[in-house]
């Protein structure tokens, strides 16, 4: 075993500054799960109780397991939208009667749980999710369809929902709905399209029209039970599989149904059934990472506090420096592991994480990518070098290797050092982010300052002089935009990650995902097309 040794001094100002910065995001990020989980405000959660009716976390709570985690996801959409934190839909992954399940919870509280932008973005990476990893999805349904002011952004797109769910069934992965109230238009498509249904006496309403349409289409008079009431679906329509008493009993009948699915994972059991915790605190993840992303640190100090028994097995540590590699275990699962020790990644570097993931998939190991990179480096001399060429080999292997990566910002993400490091465009099959992290093209003074470069440049060609002061309005201006849209609540609001985390609680999140993801089979590439020596 190779035990990590790691000496944090929380008492020294260094540590002490640290913390203190990323508590202060850490307040931010807890006020905008407070927006979240206020749903549509006290008004419309006490009109909604007020009927008997259940609010969505507290379906979800009565559908998973006693005692067990539910790790929610992108619970900030549309933070920084004109839409309600949260996007009006809860989504997660819970155990269900020992079954590990991909939850979507309408919020009825926020317009009636209907789907705008944010929130049809959020149902669609659920269902990305559920794929991805052969997780059976549970939709608890209470929607009243599109919300028609932005109809124009979400009425094509939003097919693909109905789409993913069809094809997760056709790849053998259960789908179930409980409708709890309405399910109009759109909404309707969701429970018609699972494979088990479970509807609710005097409460549900499935029709792809209400009446006031019905009659406007046809001059047919009707009412709500009768076009589409619980009872009718499930004696005449034959929608309802099932019938509930009342919310309770509808989700026993979900727990019930999913009891039945007699599901196993595909995928090899963790190495080690009662894994050794990590050696380090994790209360000191807090004061690791510096307040001024410029400044570097060791990720052996984030690793020691992660993996089991702080043991890891480092590859090349001579080679490559600015790049940390090697295999340890987290939660019994086995991993591989890159992170980013400086931010610039060199030749070296990009050779060596090609290698490393190439053995990575010829072991079948899922990956963990720890990024806090600013890029790959730039200028003559390394271009000569093959800095081009060694960064798209790093990308290309990182492109088509099939084992499972995992992504967690620590820091910097900048440049193309986002794609090397396997950010979201990449497929990760989960992405999360630290409270502190920012991503972007580029840091916002070099933006800033290539921008004032390019002007003067342009200037000078027409033979103009150049406007000092109109330049220094300019690069504060910009560098204020940059700061604000590369934070990591302004992106996990537009679903670039799957949420913002709380540092200690980094290795319970990846332990969660690796369990998830080990539902399917863990297979490594044949092959990764050309490389480019």
């Amino acid at each position: 075993m190779t035990i990590l040794d790691s000496a944090i001094d929380p008492a020294t100002p260094g540590y002490l500054a640290n913390r203190a910065a990323l508590l202060e995001r850490l307040t931010e990020l807890d006020a905008a799960l407070d927006q979240a989980r206020a749903g549509g405000g006290d008004k419309y959660v006490s009109r909604h109780h007020a009927r008997g009716k259940l609010l969505p976390r507290e379906r979800i709570e009565l559908l998973v397991d006693a005692d067990s985690p539910f790790l929610e996801l992108s619970p900030v959409a549309a933070y920084g939208t004109d839409f309600p934190v949260g996007a009006s839909v809860v989504t997660g992954i819970g155990v269900v009667e020992g079954v590990e399940c991909l939850i979507v919870a309408n919020d009825p509280t926020v317009r009636g749980g209907a789907v705008n932008p944010w929130s049809l973005a959020k149902t669609r990476r659920a269902g990305e999710i559920a794929l991805a990893n052969r997780l059976p999805m549970v939709n608890l349904v209470e929607s009243a369809g599109a919300d028609l002011p932005t109809q124009a952004e979400i009425f094509i797109p939003g097919g693909r929902v109905f789409r993913d769910l069809t094809r997760l069934s056709a790849a053998g992965i259960p789908t179930v709905s409980v409708v709890f109230g309405n399910a109009t238009a759109g909404g309707a498509y969701v429970p018609g399209m699972s494979d088990h249904v479970i509807m609710i006496r005097d409460r549900s309403q499935v029709y792809l029209a209400g009446p006031p349409l019905v009659k406007m289409a046809t001059g047919e008079i009707t009412d709500d039970e009768s076009l589409g009431g619980a009872a009718m679906h499930a004696g005449t329509s034959g929608l309802a599989d099932y019938l509930a008493a009342d919310e309770r009993d509808g989700i026993r009948l979900a727990r019930q149904c999913v009891r039945r699915l007699n599901w196993r994972k595909h995928g090899p059991p963790p190495r080690t059934a009662v894994p050794e915790p990590p050696k380090y605190d994790p209360e000191e993840l807090l004061g690791i990472v510096s307040s001024d992303l410029k400044v570097p640190f060791d990720p052996r100090a984030v690793l020691a506090r992660i993996l089991d028994g702080s043991d890891f097995d480092e590859f090349k540590p001579a080679y490559g420096d600015a790049l940390v590699t090697g295999w340890g275990e987290l939660h019994g699962w086995p991993i591989g592991v890159l992170a980013n020790a400086r931010g610039v990644l060199f030749s070296a570097e990009a050779q060596k994480a090609a290698q490393f993931i190439q053995l990575a998939n010829a072991s079948d190991t899922p990956l963990i990518f720890l990024q806090n990179t600013t890029g790959y480096m730039v200028g003559t001399e390394y271009e000569q070098r093959g800095i081009t060429k060694h960064g798209a080999l790093m990308i290309n292997a990182v492109s088509n290797s099939t084992v499972p990566h995992l992504t967690v910002n620590l820091g910097a993400s900048y440049g193309a050092g986002n794609y090397g490091m396997c950010g979201r465009a990449y497929e990760p099959r989960f992405l999360f982010t630290w409270p502190n992290a920012k991503s972007a093209v580029m840091g916002p003074a070099q933006l800033a300052g290539v921008l004032s470069i390019v002007a003067r440049q342009a200037a000078a060609a027409r033979g103009r002089d150049y406007d000092e002061e109109s330049d220094a309005a300019m690069r504060m201006m910009v560098e204020q935009q940059i700061e604000s849209q590369s934070g990591a609540l302004f992106l996990s609001g537009r679903l670039y990650d799957d949420g913002v985390i709380d540092p200690r609680d980094t290795r319970t999140v990846l332990g969660l995902c690796l369990s998830a993801i080990h539902n399917g089979p863990v297979r490594g590439a044949d092959g990764f097309g050309v490389f480019r020596m």
